[in-house]
């Protein structure tokens, strides 16, 4: 086995954690609009229940710092790549909009994630280019969608429920000896 017992239950949460709880919060804040908003809106400072969000966010960093400590088959750099945007969405947690270092933080988180894939090799080679590939076109879609103020929230949560999936991905292909795709 390549990867630890305790990192599927944290690839596992990781998606449970976010999707949940851009959910709950944009449920007890009926002017929100999840097509047009951003997840960071969820725990900006001035935000009901801000909370909700930022306990999400926190989680999520949690779970991918543990995800790479525990994701021992696939190469350093991009386990170090997890690792680093799990930091970075804690980041993104502690620093709420419109703290000064939420966008840097948000774009390590996004960035890192996007690539960690690849450089990672996790699950296997072909699959983990087939992962980058899509995050980095969700990315500049997301991108795109900020530049034009258009379907930001829509492109934002298409990106992170993406990002956010493929840690477990990896772990239990990893777990299951399933990466044979090299």
């Amino acid at each position: 086995m390549t990867v630890r017992r305790w990192a599927v239950l944290s690839s596992l949460l990781a998606p449970v954690a976010l999707i949940g709880g851009w959910t709950a919060a944009a449920a007890v804040r009926p002017d929100f609009d999840q097509v047009r908003d951003t997840i960071s809106a969820l725990a900006a400072v001035d935000a009901p229940n801000r909370w909700i969000m930022t306990a999400g966010l926190a989680v999520v960093g949690a779970c991918h710092v543990v995800t790479a400590a525990g994701l021992t088959g696939a190469r350093p750099a991009g386990r170090v790549l997890l690792a680093v945007a799990g930091v970075a969405s804690a980041a993104v947690a502690a620093l709420p909009q419109p703290a000064a270092g939420h966008q840097v933080a948000a774009a390590v988180a996004f960035g890192a994630l996007s690539i960690w894939p690849a450089v990672a090799a996790a699950p296997g080679v072909r699959s983990s280019w087939a992962a980058t590939a899509v995050f980095l076109l969700c990315l500049a879609g997301f991108g795109l969608s900020l530049h034009a103020d258009h379907l930001v929230g829509l492109a934002e949560r298409v990106l992170a429920g993406a990002q956010v999936f493929w840690p477990a991905v990896a772990v239990l292909a990893h777990r299951d000896g399933g990466h044979r795709d090299r």
